[in-house]
């Protein structure tokens, strides 16, 4: 064990990393990569080494701010360190890469060796890699979804039961949750959600909610909130719920890989541990989304039921159409102001949301004993009491009851992007989508953002309007124009396709 003396390093790292000068790591026969037990007064963890011979004096140890925030560091004030051993759990890793079928046991060591912090990103992503090469069966996917969330905390509601529902994603523009919650809360039964944000979207659930209100909740504000209004819309990274989760997820980003059984590990384990008992899931297929043919959907379909029966919760899943963006409007406040205008009952609402926030609104009231579930939830919104449960998820979340949808400002820079000829909307390309609206600052900039003015299907003109790109930012706004005339997410055709023969002048 070596004594030293923390520094502040002012850098930013995903792991947990400490540097040494060079002289204190031979004392200790420490390189670059070893793993030690960093200690203050009750507080530990484990850190991965750095080795430098200028940015520590001896007798100093540099803690960069995730290290120093955990252990509740002081400049200059005393720190422990002792080496310690390789993880047990990079054998495992090992054998998933090789094919193998994970027992139990290994599987716990790999989620407590992540949460604990002691594989380094290259372990992680080697475990991830393994996952999606080698894949899971439903038996080492149920241990990785019971792990994950015994590694965590857990809300226990006192009333009961409870309600929830998830989209696997990949799909632009789907805020059908800020219609969900308030329709069924509305309806009288219970649905604390809690939702990501953007990962490589342009804006997850808990970035449109937050234009509204605060979504930064503890584990007992969801609770209390729910309880006495029936709903809540928090972020899911404010508690720590699954943490194993956002640690994978964090690699997963970079690598662009999203490996089937930690899909489903993740969505059961945040929502067991979040006190669902009942889950409706919504999985979009379609071209450019996670899941791209209804074979794919139907398997993911058994095994989130399957699964989601072994570890307590009733799961009803629905596929839904993912060729084209939800509705109208793709980033936070755009969307915001959208769900609002469906809540208030404006005739522009797209047909699209309403059509899909009821059908799967409805599937969770048929779940709770009301019958003709998508009939209820559509009368809940046109009575206006789904607005009214809204007003009360936003006050008792910190925002302003009072909001409509004509205060949500919006981007003040915008850009109309226009047919180069007439025909019909083939294709949107929800992934292009996505690349032009986060060029153009979301989620991030939560007033960035694209409006469509046409969908699939529909009749153009030369020179209409197909959509409109908004940012906070001129030269954010004219960096996602540049993005949207090279990858042209809209593509416009003619009636006829081809011909046959090819016409030939003589």
């Amino acid at each position: 064990m070596l004594n030293l003396k923390a520094k502040k390093i002012d850098l930013q790292a995903g792991e947990c990393v400490v540097i040494l000068n060079r002289k204190d790591a031979e004392k200790l026969g420490l390189r670059s990569q070893s793993r030690i037990k960093v200690r203050k007064d009750d507080r530990d963890l484990t850190a991965l080494v750095e080795i430098s011979g200028s940015l520590v004096e001896e007798g100093e140890i540099g803690l960069l701010e995730k290290v120093y925030e955990q252990l509740e560091a002081e400049e200059d004030k005393g720190i422990s360190i002792i080496p310690t051993g390789r993880p047990e759990s990079i054998d495992h890793i090992r054998e998933k890469l090789e094919g193998e079928e994970l027992s139990e046991h290994a599987v716990r060591e790999i989620i407590d060796d992540i949460v604990e912090r002691r594989l380094s990103d290259i372990e992680l992503s080697a475990y991830v890699s393994g996952v999606y090469s080698q894949g899971m069966n439903l038996t080492e996917t149920k241990y990785l979804t019971q792990a994950m969330i015994d590694t965590g905390d857990t809300i226990e509601f006192d009333k009961h039961p409870v309600f929830d529902h998830h989209s696997i994603g990949g799909v632009p523009g789907n805020k059908i949750t800020l219609l969900i919650v308030p329709i069924v809360a509305a309806a009288g039964l219970m649905i604390p959600k809690t939702s990501s944000r953007a990962i490589s979207s342009a804006g997850g659930t808990a970035d449109t909610f937050e234009v509204l209100a605060n979504v930064s909740l503890s584990n007992h504000q969801i609770k209390d909130i729910a309880e006495e209004v029936g709903g809540t819309i928090a972020w899911g990274g404010a508690v720590n719920l699954a943490p194993g989760d956002d640690l994978i997820i964090r690699v997963e980003y970079p690598l662009r890989i999203d490996p089937y059984p930690q899909v489903i590990a993740s969505v059961l384990s945040k929502k067991k541990a979040a006190g669902a008992e009942y889950l409706v899931m919504d999985i979009p297929v379609g071209p450019n989304t996670k899941v791209e043919n209804m074979d794919l959907g139907r398997q993911y379909a058994r095994d989130f039921v399957s699964l989601g029966e072994e570890i307590g919760i009733q799961v009803r899943c629905a596929m839904s159409y993912g060729g084209q963006p939800v509705g109208t409007g793709v980033g936070p406040a755009v969307e915001a102001k959208e769900a609002l205008e469906a809540l208030e009952g404006k005739e522009s609402t797209s047909s699209s949301l309403i059509e899909k926030s009821t059908s799967l609104a409805g599937m969770i009231l048929e779940q709770g004993g009301i019958q003709e579930g998508k009939k209820e939830a559509k009368k809940l919104i046109e009575s206006g009491e789904a607005l009214d449960k809204m007003k009360q998820i936003i006050d008792r979340q910190g925002g302003d009851p009072e909001v409509t949808s004509e205060d949500v400002q919006i981007g003040k820079y915008s850009e109309k992007i226009r047919a180069k000829e007439e025909g019909y909307v083939g294709r949107i390309n929800n992934h292009e989508i996505v690349r032009v609206v986060r060029t153009a600052g979301a989620p991030h900039q939560k007033k960035a953002g694209l409006i469509l003015n046409k969908k699939k299907g529909d009749k153009v003109d030369e020179d209409e309007v197909l959509y409109i790109i908004y940012s906070d930012h001129k030269n954010n706004l004219e960096d996602a124009v540049k993005m949207a005339n090279h990858v042209q997410p809209i593509s416009i055709e003619g009636m006829i396709l081809e011909t046959h023969p090819d016409f030939q002048t003589v």
